[in-house]
């Protein structure tokens, strides 16, 4: 049997051979990096070199970085009233974006009639327009905007966004989880306020995360309470190993970034054309900046769950959009927020390569798609009939062919 190719990188990533090694060396030590014997000072140290990794990496200081559980949990943790700026009061409402992670469209710890989301465009891009007349509307707000839409992948107008929200006396959030390793993010360069990661789609290990503050920032009020742990931001003793894989993983991810990024483009976009060459298929959010590693597509007729179990037994882990939902195939909110209808959203399926991709792994994932396509062709020639069989098969003929969703 074949080896399976795993195209499922937005989900969660392999975890990196650097990462690995840095967690079973962390795995040896005694101490907890809260005592000040020898045990306890070397690992306080790999912690803290994690710490400092990570702040380089994202142009932040060292002390603003706050170690959590989870991606979720830092965005839980960032999502607090009474957060301010150097200057200027404290946030008392939130604006999210409409194509948030479910982490952020919760609201944090914001009370529901405090929060409010922003519209996007068809192309699931931020609406800087309703985002500043939300603005005006009220006191201070929180705005958290992601960085990179984790189903389309399409990247939003971040230091367009800051300076609306600045100009506002406003904070600016940014879910930064699925930015980090595929396109450069600087805290600085984009002015954002807060960001947050997760070190498991970098290449770390699953249940580590991280919230990182701009200078200046004050007023977060931990999740967790009890020890002084993370300069009693966030209690609990830190996972020692977990944060040393995050630091390692963080190191190799960048140290390879440009040229990563440039393979994947050029692999997606073999993949791209030869999806839409088949049954018709769309590609969303295709007309703007992208991740690039990141495809969402459709076809006339498609169900995303079908289409991933067939995907899976032809040997290709691909999914149908976030994978934060159990394990559920639903209809993405993404693209309701888009303006798409529920058929769109529920036959929407999505392809995302990382660091270790190959071609044969794109040809793999094109000759399932085809086996697919077909079986869907058929189905709907045999619905809709002889003269509906024509106008299905038509649409292979034609690659750029967008149905009316």
């Amino acid at each position: 049997m074949p080896s399976r190719v795993y195209l499922d990188w937005n989900a969660t990533t392999p975890l990196r051979a650097e990462a690995r090694t840095a967690m079973l060396a962390a795995w040896e030590l005694i101490g907890n990096p809260s005592s000040v014997h020898a045990e306890g000072r070397e690992a306080r140290r790999l912690v803290e070199e994690a710490r400092a990794t990570l702040a380089a990496a994202v142009g932040a200081l060292s002390r603003n970085v706050v170690f959590t559980s989870a991606g979720t949990e830092a965005n839980a943790l960032a999502l607090s009233p009474g957060l301010r700026g150097a200057s200027g009061g404290p946030v008392e409402r939130l604006l999210v974006s409409a194509v948030e992670h479910a982490s952020v469209l919760s609201g944090g710890r914001f009370p529901a009639d405090k929060v409010s989301q922003i519209p996007v465009t068809r192309a699931g891009v931020i609406d800087l327009d309703r985002l500043k007349a939300l603005l005006g509307d009220g006191p201070p707000a929180l705005v958290s905007i992601m960085a990179a839409n984790n189903e389309t992948g399409a990247i939003q107008p971040i230091a367009e966004a800051a300076g609306i929200v600045h100009g506002a006396g406003g904070l600016l959030h940014v879910d930064a989880i699925q930015a980090l390793g595929k396109i450069p993010f600087d805290i600085k360069t984009v002015d954002a306020d807060l960001a947050t990661f997760s070190a498991h789609k970098i290449g770390g290990p699953k249940g580590v995360g991280a919230l990182v503050l701009a200078e200046g920032i004050t007023g977060l009020e931990p999740v967790l309470r009890g020890g002084g742990q993370e300069l009693s931001r966030r209690a609990g003793t830190e996972n020692v190993a977990g944060i040393a894989g995050f630091g390692a993983a963080v190191r190799a991810g960048l140290q390879t970034l440009p040229e990563d990024a440039e393979r994947m483009a050029t692999l997606r976009s073999s993949l791209e054309n030869g999806i839409r060459g088949i049954a018709g298929a769309m590609v969303f959010a295709d007309d703007v900046e992208r991740l690039p590693n990141t495809t969402l597509f459709t076809a006339p007729g498609l169900k995303a769950e079908t289409a991933v179990i067939g995907f899976d037994l032809e040997g290709v882990a691909v999914s149908s959009g976030s994978a934060c939902s159990s394990g559920k195939v639903q209809p993405s909110h993404v693209l309701a927020a888009m303006g798409y209808d529920a058929t769109a959203a529920q036959g929407a399926v999505r392809l995302s390569l990382g660091w270790s991709t190959e071609p044969d792994d794109i040809n793999r994932a094109l000759e399932a798609w085809r086996k697919l396509g077909n079986t869907l062709l058929r189905a709907l020639a045999t619905k809709h009939g002889l003269n509906g069989s024509k106008r299905v098969l038509s649409a292979e003929k034609h690659r750029n062919t967008r149905p009316s969703l």
